[in-house]
Parts: structure tokens; C-alpha cells; sequence
């Protein structure tokens, strides 16, 4: 049963989220376990945003134009660039740029739109907290 994943999320969540709405934890790669933010660095928000499936940066690929992905919700935003400990970004994918770690290039773990220059998200599923 899929009921028993929400109490957990909202749980894990209070546990990641400060009360002034930041991170209270590191945001770690979840493949090679590098920083990518230190605590109270980003604030929490919910934003829709489609993320391509996470892939090393070889083994980027989409069939005929589809990209396999989630839309997800929880994001720890940032607004400067120089905030993050780590991170590298993809090329331009129309007016996106991906988050992905810069150590072993796996992701994406984040979007920023070139149109707003002071939003950069990160998704809570594809990091890990410590």
C-alpha cells in the first residue's frame, strides 16, 4: 500500500525542513555522497518542475524527442549560484539549464530557467540529507 509512504515523507520532511523554512542538513549527491549545499543555505518550495531520469553524463539518451522523467514538487531553492558547495550545469535544453553533481556528473538533480536568474532548484527525492 502506497499509504504507508506519505506519513514517512512528511515526517522525513519535518525532519529536513528549519523552522524559518531551510534546510536543516546537508544536501549530499546520492551517488557519490558529495556536498552540494551545507545547512540553511536554501529555502524550502513547492514547484512543479519535469526533471529528465537521472543518468550518468555518458549515458544521456532520449528516443525520438520523449524524455523518460518525473514531475516533482519539494525543491530546496537557491538564489545564487555561489551558494552551492558543488554543482555543475548542462548545457542549455531550451531556456533550462540542469543541476547535476559536479563530482561524478550524475543527475539531473535540479532545473534553473535562464529567464529568472536568482531560482535554482533542487529536487528532496534525487539528493540525500545528512
Amino acid at each position: 500500500m502506497d499509504n504507508s509512504q506519505q506519513p514517512k515523507e512528511s515526517t522525513e520532511r519535518s525532519d529536513l525542513v528549519s523552522e524559518d523554512g531551510k534546510n536543516s542538513k546537508s544536501v549530499l549527491c546520492q551517488r557519490c555522497g558529495s556536498k552540494v549545499l551545507c545547512p540553511g543555505m536554501a529555502v524550502f518550495a513547492e514547484k512543479e518542475l519535469f526533471l529528465p531520469a537521472m543518468r550518468k553524463k555518458s549515458g544521456v539518451s532520449s528516443t525520438e524527442g520523449s524524455v523518460d522523467g518525473d514531475t516533482l514538487t519539494a525543491h530546496w531553492l537557491v538564489d545564487d549560484m555561489y551558494t552551492f558547495e558543488n554543482v555543475g550545469f548542462t548545457n542549455d535544453v531550451g531556456r533550462i539549464k540542469y543541476l547535476i553533481c559536479a563530482d561524478c556528473e550524475i543527475g539531473p538533480i535540479g532545473w534553473h530557467c535562464l529567464d529568472d536568474k536568482k531560482s535554482f532548484y533542487v529536487a528532496v527525492e534525487r539528493v540525500n540529507h545528512a
